[in-house]
């Protein structure tokens, strides 16, 4: 059995409390969870508090906490992780003592960057981020898969079931919707 199936089949079991299907499934997906995590934190300095492995395991604690999760496949699983790895660090920058950010003119790349200096910017792009979830839940989904998870536009399209040039289109009009809303935040 594949390894994609084999993932689907243990999140079911796990959706009907079989705690066994969960031991079995986190060897298969905990390089894939830390990628994802060393994803967020690629652009980080050097000798910086916060390790992929400790983020995954925060949001691994928050996935088990989980009461019959109802997780429909594979990717649904790995976007809920990268939805808790985005809460995880955005909580890390507020417990930073988030900064003002003094009028600076910043992208969403920049802000998820997890700088020090850039604490308050990935606080104030969570804010958005909410607001954007509630005007549009798949441009929100989009943005957090491509910058939060580091997929391409074409895992992000087989995540969310559409077409590449939809993934570009959905990220383009949310980076944009972002940048002016993070601007006046």
């Amino acid at each position: 059995m594949s390894s994609t199936h084999e993932v689907t089949r243990l999140l079911g079991e796990w959706a009907k409390g079989d705690q066994q299907a969960l031991e079995q499934l986190m060897p298969l997906v905990y390089g894939e969870l830390r990628q994802i995590a060393a994803n967020y934190l690629r652009k980080e300095r050097l000798g910086h508090m916060l390790q992929p492995t400790a983020v995954v395991h925060e949001a691994y604690i928050r996935l088990v906490r989980q009461k019959n999760p109802d997780w429909e496949e594979r990717k649904h699983f790995f976007g809920v992780a990268a939805h808790l790895m985005r809460q995880v660090l955005v909580e890390h920058a507020r417990r930073r003592g988030a900064r003002k950010r003094a009028g600076r003119r910043v992208s969403v790349e920049e802000a998820v960057s997890f700088r020090p200096e850039r604490s308050r910017d990935v606080v104030v792009l969570d804010s958005c981020l909410n607001e954007l979830q509630k005007l549009d839940p798949r441009k929100c989904k989009a943005i957090e898969l491509r910058y939060f998870a580091g997929l391409s536009v074409d895992e992000i399209g087989q995540a969310l079931d559409l077409s590449p040039v939809t993934v570009r289109r959905s990220l383009r009009m949310a980076e944009a919707w972002l940048y002016q809303e993070m601007q006046s935040g």
